[in-house]
């Protein structure tokens, strides 16, 4: 099931998105959106009789955090080699504030205080309850399900900082989206990223040094997670910068595809 959060002009509502996916992510151009009574996370999914072409819509994050976005650093091997890293002996967390939370479509402001802005397309995993020292066995207890992200980084002040929060903590710099996909294996999933229609990552899930189900261990045993809160879980190998007008696509088979473009931040 495809939980999308979307607005026609009105306040955001939530809904199931129907039709099928394209090799590259696309939804078939006669979906539609099943208006849901309220947020799922709260009330459960309760579809409405109500319905819209999803091409009327315009899609928003699927979720907001309700406390936080967790990323995971150095989860692929093959991205800690390309960074000059060792792979952690645990996961490496870092945080992002929720703030810096965007949907598809919207921009990624490039900040003054960078010139060495990247990209770094992964899985995200949304929660779907409370929950705290969870084994990872029971991890599948409290996920909602999974959307596609953009773990923006400025990189020379990721490198100047040592730790992570001013270089992955702008505003614009966490898209998500275009939906959440609640009923999926993450056992070998395809990521991929395309800067102006070239692709530049291309990994799988099955390389994650830590799966989900050890994420979720690992982060609920040092913090509480709320409903909506986010777990980036790593990049694959190829990150690299972007520039002012660049496009940039995100895909994960089995979810679909989430598009922003680079603005000027004024």
């Amino acid at each position: 099931m495809r939980i999308a959060r979307f607005t026609t002009g009105d306040d955001p509502r939530f809904g199931i998105v129907t039709g099928d996916l394209d090799e590259h992510g696309e939804p078939d151009p006669d979906s539609a959106v099943v208006a849901l009574a309220g947020d799922p996370l709260y009330l459960g999914v309760e579809p409405l009789d109500e319905q819209v072409r999803l091409a009327d819509v315009r899609l928003l994050a699927p979720v907001l955090p309700r406390s936080k976005v967790v990323g995971i650093g150095r989860n692929y091997a093959a991205h800690a080699a390309e960074m000059g890293n060792d792979v952690p002996s645990e996961p490496l967390m870092f945080l992002k504030p929720n703030t810096s939370v965007v949907g598809p479509g919207d921009p990624i402001f490039y900040p003054r205080q960078t010139s060495e802005l990247h990209y770094e397309g992964e899985l995200a995993v949304v929660i779907g309850r409370i929950c705290r020292d969870v084994p990872a066995e029971r991890a599948g207890d409290v996920i909602f399900g999974y959307t596609v992200g953009n773990d923006v980084t400025a990189r020379d002040l990721q490198r100047g900082d040592v730790q992570f929060t001013r270089a992955k903590g702008f505003d614009s710099f966490c898209p998500l989206g275009p939906w959440i996909e609640t009923e999926l294996s993450t056992a070998d999933l395809r990521v991929q990223t395309f800067r102006n229609g070239d692709l530049v990552q291309d990994g799988s899930t099955a390389d994650l040094i830590f799966d989900v189900p050890a994420l979720v261990a690992h982060v609920s045993s040092v913090m509480t997670l709320l409903p909506g809160d986010v777990i980036l879980t790593g990049t694959p190998e190829g990150v690299g910068p972007m520039e002012v007008g660049d496009e940039v696509d995100v895909v994960i088979s089995g979810i679909g595809a989430l598009t922003n473009r680079v603005a000027r931040r004024d």
